[in-house]
C-alpha cells in the first residue's frame, strides 16, 4: 500500500517536472523566434512583400492626404515610394499609415509601421530610441507670422507672446530654450497649430522652416521671419536594432541621389518662398 502511494506521488512530480520543461521550452523557442524576427525586418518585409511606413497626413509638401483623391502626396510619400521600389522592386508594394510627432516613435515600436518618413530630425535623445538612416532632407526651424507682424526674429519673442508648435516635436522644445520668457501653446498636429494661428490665438507658429513653407504656399497671408536659428536634419527612422533594414535604406537613398531622382523630387514639392 505504502509503495503504491509513493509511485503514484513520484509519477505526478514526473509529470509536472516534464510539463515544466516543455513550457520552458516553448518559451525559450517563442523568445528566439521574436529576436529573429526583430533582428531580420528586412527579410520579413520581403516576405510580406510590402513595407509600412509612418508619414503625416498634414503636412502640405511632405505628406498631405488629398480630399479629392484620399491619396496622400508630397516628398516624404515619393521617397517613400522609391524606397519600396529599391526594397521590393515596385513601387507600390508600400502602405502608408498616418503618424504625428506625438505617435510615430510608439507606432514603431509598437510594429503597427516598419519605419518613419515623417520630417523627422535626427536627435541624439531619439538614437536612444531609435536606429535612423541617412539625413534625406535638410531643414531648420523658424517662425511663421501674419505679414504685418511686429514679431520679425526670436528676439521679439518676450513674456506675453504666444508662440504654436506641435506635441512630440523639437520645435516645441527648442522655443522654449530659445525663448524661455515666452508661453508654448502646443497642438495635436500642423493643421491644428496653424488654424489656432489664424485664430489668433497666437502669435506665432514654429517648426521646421520645409514646413511652413507649406503654410505659405496655402495662404499667402502668412510669411517666415527671422531665417533659421537651428539645424534640423531628417532621418528615416526604424526600430533599434534593424541594421539591415537601414542598410538597405541607405543604399536606397544614395541611388536616388547618384541617378537624380532625389533632385527631381525636391524640386517638384519644397518650395523656398
Amino acid at each position: 500500500m505504502f509503495k503504491s502511494k509513493t509511485s503514484k506521488i513520484a509519477g505526478v512530480l514526473l509529470l509536472s517536472a516534464s510539463m515544466l520543461l516543455s513550457a520552458c521550452g516553448k518559451e525559450e523557442k517563442k523568445e528566439t523566434a521574436g529576436t529573429a524576427t526583430a533582428k531580420n525586418a528586412l527579410e520579413q518585409i520581403k516576405a510580406d512583400g510590402k513595407i509600412v511606413i509612418g508619414v503625416k497626413y498634414d503636412t502640405r509638401l511632405f505628406g498631405l492626404k488629398n480630399p479629392s483623391s484620399g491619396e496622400v502626396e508630397g516628398f516624404d510619400i515619393d521617397i517613400s515610394k522609391q524606397l519600396a521600389k529599391d526594397i521590393l522592386g515596385d513601387e507600390k508594394k508600400v502602405e502608408f499609415k498616418e503618424v504625428t510627432s506625438k505617435t510615430r516613435i510608439p507606432m514603431l515600436n509598437n510594429g503597427d509601421i516598419d519605419a518613419i518618413v515623417a520630417t523627422m530630425t535626427i536627435s541624439e535623445e531619439r538614437k536612444k530610441e531609435v536606429d535612423f538612416s541617412d539625413v534625406y532632407f535638410d531643414a531648420g526651424q523658424s517662425l511663421l507670422v501674419k505679414k504685418g507682424s511686429s514679431i520679425k526674429g526670436l528676439e521679439d519673442l518676450k513674456k506675453g507672446t504666444k508662440v504654436l508648435a506641435v506635441k512630440g516635436s523639437t520645435s516645441a522644445i527648442n522655443i522654449r530654450e530659445k525663448a524661455p520668457e515666452t508661453t508654448v501653446l502646443e497642438f495635436e498636429n500642423y493643421t491644428e497649430a496653424f488654424t489656432a494661428l489664424k485664430s489668433g490665438q497666437g502669435d506665432a507658429l514654429t517648426t521646421d522652416d520645409s514646413i511652413l513653407y507649406g503654410m505659405v504656399d496655402q495662404d499667402a497671408n502668412y510669411q517666415l521671419v527671422g531665417g533659421t536659428f537651428t539645424e534640423e536634419p531628417y532621418g528615416i527612422a526604424v526600430k533599434k536594432g534593424n541594421k539591415e533594414l537601414v542598410d538597405a535604406i541607405n543604399s536606397a537613398l544614395k541611388k536616388m541621389k547618384d541617378n537624380g531622382k532625389y533632385d527631381e523630387i525636391h524640386k517638384k514639392w519644397i518650395k523656398s518662398n
